[in-house]
């Protein structure tokens, strides 16, 4: 079905650059010589990427992974089971100061938890998928993840479904409170 050859826009493509932008933040958070407003807004910056990144996994790829791929219930399952967490993670680390104690500890937790997560995925996923779906397929999902990740939440709802077919419905509204939120706040994400 699908060949080694990666389209700039594939899906494959989208989500590893998803992965490389996150494990920049990620590197520069660890560095912990920034002031505390600008290591906030590096947070702010990556919870935002993680909760678009998450809903477009959600909404697009991971139907694909169960309806194609032989062990697919089993692997969505563990992924969705490790959004939740980073979720949960994300949602106790946001209104955390960078002068509190707890805010590295769980900083690096969450930090751990994404880079196993995305270890998993490249691993184990998106070869799968790569296997599974045509140059077409993945190129239409590709575009499909880059959209919704404009219309996507910017902060962690725990509560939001994470299954078709009522969080292609929620997650848009919430995306658009998140927004202005963002903008009444002055969060810059």
């Amino acid at each position: 079905m699908g060949t080694t050859r990666q389209s700039a826009e594939d899906l494959i493509h989208a989500i590893v650059q998803d992965h490389r932008d996150l494990e920049r933040v990620f590197s520069e958070l660890e560095r912990h010589n920034h002031s505390a407003a600008y290591q906030k807004e590096l947070l702010d910056h990556a919870i935002a990427d993680l909760v678009r990144h998450s809903v477009a996994e959600e909404q697009f790829v991971y139907p694909v992974a169960r309806d194609r791929l032989d062990n697919g219930d089993e692997i969505v399952e563990h992924e969705i089971a490790e959004h939740a967490e980073a979720e949960r993670l994300m949602k106790e680390l946001e209104p955390v100061e960078p002068s509190d104690p707890r805010f590295d500890e769980l900083m690096t937790r969450l930090i751990e938890d994404v880079r196993h997560h995305i270890n998993d995925e490249e691993r184990d996923l998106l070869p799968a998928l790569r296997s599974h779906c045509s140059e077409a397929e993945l190129r239409d999902l590709g575009k499909k993840v880059i959209v919704a990740k404009d219309s996507a939440p910017t902060r962690p709802h725990p509560g939001v479904p994470d299954r078709p077919p009522a969080n292609l419905i929620l997650d848009p509204g919430a995306g658009m409170i998140d927004k202005v939120r963002d903008a009444l706040a002055g969060r810059k994400v």
